[in-house]
């Protein structure tokens, strides 16, 4: 049983996350101890526990210690992943609901489906569009798309919004299996194409998306950018708002948000989300903050050595690599001055 230390670097729910991913992918049985250490409130939280419970279903493993607020738990998988049709809820994690963000249990499930044999149908509940998470259009527009470069095929449907605090949103997986998955090579994005994006609101007037569109666009074009954004006012079962932008480069893709509160002018939401965009483009880099942690599972399940350059190396990215060896599927060196990672599959 390989034992991961939950408090180590950044100590949130990646290691949980990573952890449960390699364990179903290679077989091997995991304890992790100290789970969410660093967080104000440490352990199993809902959508953690879901993210468990969803791996656990994908193999048939035997699981102690899964529990809300647990810090401790051993995952043993009883047989390989199995590909099929499966439906994981959030809110039913916990008395009163949770708004736990769906998109992080997608990408918990998404490669250990993606490798097995068969293809999948996943239906998942709770939150879609929530803080300190991708939002559900990060996975579509950004995260999905450079997964595609690595051979790995996946689609996703947004059934219904689901905001924090009170989640109620769907989100449905399509992952077609036996991927055989190939490495990725990023050290240069190539020119911007064009930024798009979409200022959405459920349950609230018209003129908040727009006015969210109106000031995005200046501002992008101000800083000489191509941009459209879409204002759209859709159906939800509580309020909500929020602007996705989508850098489309020649080579890559990143994604930059905020979401609306109360309190908050919409203009100002989008002000968030444009200026972590243009600080992220004066960069150069290929790789956004949160998409350098994601590449490191799929490049390092990859046949070949993959190599990207990030705009920031953060204590999730060294976290990720520090998890991944622990399971000697392959070997990660961050080069902090050239900002530029190297991933090597064991063979």
């Amino acid at each position: 049983m390989i034992d991961i230390d939950g408090s180590h670097g950044e100590g949130g729910g990646q290691v949980l996350r990573t952890s449960l991913s390699l364990a179903a992918i290679t077989g091997q049985a995991v304890r992790i101890e100290h789970i969410r250490a660093r967080r104000q409130k440490p352990g199993l939280a809902a959508q953690h526990l879901t993210a468990v419970r969803a791996v656990a279903a994908l193999c048939h493993a035997k699981l102690t210690g899964d529990t809300l607020g647990s810090m401790s738990l051993e995952f043993i998988p009883q047989s390989a992943v199995q590909a099929g049709q499966y439906h994981f809820d959030v809110t039913a994690a916990q008395a009163g609901g949770s708004a736990g963000a769906v998109t992080l249990i997608l990408q918990t499930i998404l490669l250990p489906l993606a490798i097995a044999p068969g293809d999948s149908s996943v239906t998942l509940r709770g939150g879609t569009h929530v803080p300190f998470s991708p939002p559900f259009t990060y996975i579509e527009q950004v995260y999905l798309p450079l997964l595609h470069q690595l051979g790995i095929a996946a689609e996703v449907k947004l059934n219904a919004w689901g905001w924090y605090p009170q989640g109620g949103g769907e989100v449905q997986l399509l992952v077609r299996g036996n991927s055989q998955l190939r490495e990725i090579n990023l050290l240069e994005r190539g020119e911007l194409q064009h930024v798009r994006g979409l200022a959405v609101v459920t349950e609230l007037p018209s003129h908040i998306p727009q006015r969210m569109a109106s000031r995005a666009e200046n501002l992008l074009r101000q800083a000489h950018l191509k941009a459209t954004v879409t204002p759209s006012r859709e159906k939800g079962i509580a309020p909500g708002a929020g602007i996705f932008l989508t850098a489309e480069y020649a080579n890559t893709r990143a994604g930059f948000s905020a979401l609306g509160r109360v309190g908050l002018a919409a203009e100002k939401v989008a002000e968030m989300a444009c200026a972590e965009l243009l600080n992220f483009h004066d960069t150069g880099a290929p790789v956004d903050v949160h998409l350098a942690d994601q590449l490191l599972l799929p490049a390092a399940l990859a046949m070949q050595p993959s190599q990207y350059r990030v705009a920031e190396i953060s204590t999730h990215l060294t976290t990720n690599a520090w998890v991944i060896e622990q399971f000697g599927v392959a070997r990660v060196h961050i080069d902090t001055s050239e900002k530029v990672v190297a991933i090597a599959p064991s063979p």
